[in-house]
């Protein structure tokens, strides 16, 4: 949308560039955070919902798979916005798929019956569990390289390459969006994918992998401090 709600607030953001090529974040937290007062107070609880969905850094550790399930049926059955829906839901599939890699990896069996993942895969995946890339090859065409970089434990380039499918995937739901609630969403979650690039450290990279995986929905591989 080229006119909007929130021109005042986008436009007062710095352009984010291109993420493998930065070397810190186009503002730092503290004004990005100025800058979202500018939105009403619905609009930032949602936003919050959505970062506690999607991004890391939100997700506690001892939260469980069914803590964590119920709050995304919630965002669905409370939020009809299409482009929003599928920020989330995108992000879910990636979080299911990577945790099956890593599940599978370690020698489990097809995942149980009770709840471990979300969205739309999760029944083909406990389906044809013993395939590579779980016979998502062309509907998840990163499947077949993560299942190899997790294989070879690759734990960096793996995030790394997860990173970079989660950019391009907001990249594109972002199109046609640039003054309104979406834009501002979209903004959002892929500035903190910068964040988390311009701070790397690959060792300190590999734990969290580790430490979120363990603690997230179905094990869910980290992508973002």
């Amino acid at each position: 949308m080229f006119g909007g709600p929130y021109i005042t607030l986008m436009s007062s953001l710095s352009p984010l560039g291109q993420l493998f090529s930065a070397k810190q974040t186009p503002l730092s937290r503290l004004k990005l955070e100025s800058r979202l007062q500018m939105l009403n107070e619905t609009d930032a609880a949602l936003l919050q919902q959505i970062e506690d969905l999607v991004h890391w850094a939100h997700l506690p550790l001892d939260r469980t798979d069914t803590d964590i399930i119920a709050g995304a049926k919630r965002f669905f059955e409370q939020n009809h916005k299409p482009v929003l829906r599928e920020v989330v839901a995108s992000r879910l599939d990636l979080h299911t798929v990577v945790a099956a890699l890593r599940r599978r990896q370690r020698g489990d069996s097809a995942p149980p019956t009770e709840p471990w993942g979300y969205g739309r895969w999760v029944n083909i995946i406990g389906q044809r569990w013993t395939e590579p890339g779980f016979g998502l090859d062309h509907s998840v065409p990163w499947v077949l390289e993560a299942h190899q970089l997790l294989k070879e434990k690759e734990s960096v380039a793996l995030e790394r390459l997860l990173m970079g499918v989660v950019w391009k995937q907001l990249e594109g739901l972002g199109a046609g969006h640039y003054f309104d609630f979406e834009a501002v969403v979209i903004y959002v979650l892929r500035w903190n994918i910068i964040d988390r690039w311009t701070r790397y450290d690959g060792e300190a990279a590999v734990q969290r992998f580790r430490a979120l995986t363990d603690a997230s929905i179905g094990e869910f591989a980290h992508l973002f401090a």
